[in-house]
């Protein structure tokens, strides 16, 4: 395969502002050493942050407080996608969760922007904002495994890489993503697919309790026994709901060796290959993860690539993939014994990545004839296009709709539109084609994955379905100035 360009994708939430980068440069950039601190309200107005309120605050935390000039900003407010330039006028460096209710506190009583960042892998750049605070919790990456109970707690800037690592010395895993370095945080609030969600479910569907700071800066335990209504939005509701600074997940039997790799097909073989995939995933047990990628190849229009994973005992995995095995005249094929936290990192970038990335994506509940003629037919990648379906059945159906926030438990993948470049010259340009050929893909899907997407087309509904106004109605009640709004945004009911 010649990229692994878009597959680096993170399945996290994070914040985003329609302020100008003008404004707020001139808002937050400019103060010179020592005097008052200009920023942005919620409302986008401007606003002044006197010199004392900034000592103070910093004085308060246990961790840093870097404003525009200080050494370490300009590291400190980059995040992963290399298209994301945004300059907050304060970033808080939280290493507990005492500077996590400082820091809300201080938000609130100013009505400041604010973006919380986790592992600041957010497509749309939500971890960030121009001329607010930003919330970092990458200090906080404490894990904890109790082999004894098979769970698991990590601090909220932990990675998922973090918790695979620590779990696996016990043969115990839980569902985190396909990226090592994508935060848990965006990840689990937003629903969380991974290799293993076919098999044990999301990872919001494997989530004991959470520690949650809330727009009032109080600290609150929340699971199905306390606080059971916020427990059931933050699994799916995104980051509305407040600050989480520490999940604690259930851990199932992993062994360690699990048997994956990739089948790769040329362009006239593609249409089979799609038809086989989704009949291969629509049978195959639940330890088994069937993923297809769409890109350009080598001197070819078009190539698909099958992933797989199969996570059972290994002297099944023949039977099991035999199937594939035989199908097709490959290309390559790479399907082999591999260590799990190996293919973690198959699509890994650096946590800070120069590339610029953007994706659309949907939920597709069916691979109808119409979708595979397009892909099949109509689907023109050039070098920096490419697109992933994560299976989204087995075990992920097993949870009732309404059980918890995310609703989308019909869904048989994720489907995913994605580009990368280097050049910010080319950033409209690139957005704009994205957005043109996804204007085709559109009326396949039925609804949006809140951790991938800029602002949903239809609304956040789209995000929520039959939830949505329940959501409404208890971000109303816990964030009713939707001071966590740099998100898919619930407005308070």
């Amino acid at each position: 395969m010649k990229r692994r360009d878009f597959f680096r994708m993170s399945l996290a939430a994070g914040a985003a502002t329609l302020l100008s980068v003008d404004k707020v440069l001139a808002a937050s950039g400019d103060s010179p050493p020592g005097a008052d601190l200009r920023a942005i309200k919620l409302s986008g107005k401007e606003t002044t942050i006197e010199r004392a309120a900034v000592q103070d605050l910093r004085a308060s935390l246990k961790g840093s407080l870097l404003v525009p000039g200080d050494e370490g900003y300009e590291m400190a407010r980059r995040v992963w996608n290399g298209m994301i330039d945004k300059h907050p006028a304060l970033i808080a460096r939280c290493e507990g969760v005492e500077d996590v209710v400082r820091a809300v506190t201080f938000v609130r009583e100013r009505e400041l922007l604010l973006a919380v960042r986790g592992g600041g892998h957010s497509f749309p750049g939500y971890s960030s904002c121009d001329g607010g605070l930003v919330i970092d919790l990458s200090p906080m990456r404490t894990v904890e495994v109790r082999s004894d109970t098979a769970t698991v707690r990590a601090a909220g800037g932990s990675w998922g890489g973090h918790v695979d690592a620590a779990a696996q010395k016990y043969a115990l895993a839980t569902t985190l993503g396909q990226i090592s370095n994508t935060g848990i945080a965006g990840l689990t609030l937003g629903g969380g697919f991974g290799w293993l969600s076919r098999r044990f479910g999301l990872a919001c569907d494997n989530l004991i309790s959470a520690e949650l700071v809330t727009a009032d800066g109080k600290v609150r335990r929340v699971s199905a026994q306390d606080e059971p209504d916020l427990f059931w939005a933050i699994r799916g509701g995104g980051g509305n709901f407040g600050v989480a600074t520490s999940f604690e997940y259930r851990l199932h039997p992993l062994n360690p060796t699990v048997v994956a790799g990739h089948v790769d097909f040329p362009s006239a073989q593609v249409k089979d290959a799609i038809e086989f995939y989704a009949s291969f995933l629509a049978h195959a047990p639940r330890e088994l993860s069937v993923d297809l990628a769409l890109s350009a190849g080598n001197n070819e229009p078009l190539n698909a690539h099958i992933y797989v994973f199969y996570s059972g005992d290994a002297k099944d995995a023949g039977k099991v993939l035999e199937p594939l095995q035989r199908f097709g005249k490959p290309l390559k094929n790479t399907i082999g014994e591999q260590r799990y936290t190996v293919v973690q990192t198959w699509f890994d970038s650096p946590p800070i990545n120069p590339i610029h990335n953007y994706l659309k994506g949907g939920f597709v509940t069916e691979y109808s004839s119409g979708l595979i003629k397009f892909l099949a037919e109509d689907f023109k990648p050039d070098a920096h296009t490419s697109m992933f379906f994560q299976s989204a059945n087995g075990a992920v159906w097993d949870t009732p709709q309404t059980a918890t926030a995310f609703s989308h438990r019909r869904a048989v993948a994720n489907m995913l539109l994605g580009a990368e470049w280097k050049d910010s010259a080319e950033d409209e340009a690139n957005r704009a084609a994205v957005r043109a050929t996804w204007s085709k893909l559109a009326p396949f899907t039925d609804g949006y994955y809140v951790n991938l997407n800029d602002a949903d087309p239809k609304g956040t509904d789209s995000n929520y379905g039959p939830n949505f106004s329940r959501l409404a109605e208890l971000k109303k009640r816990y964030d009713p100035q939707n001071i966590f709004r740099l998100n898919a945004n619930i407005k308070p009911a």
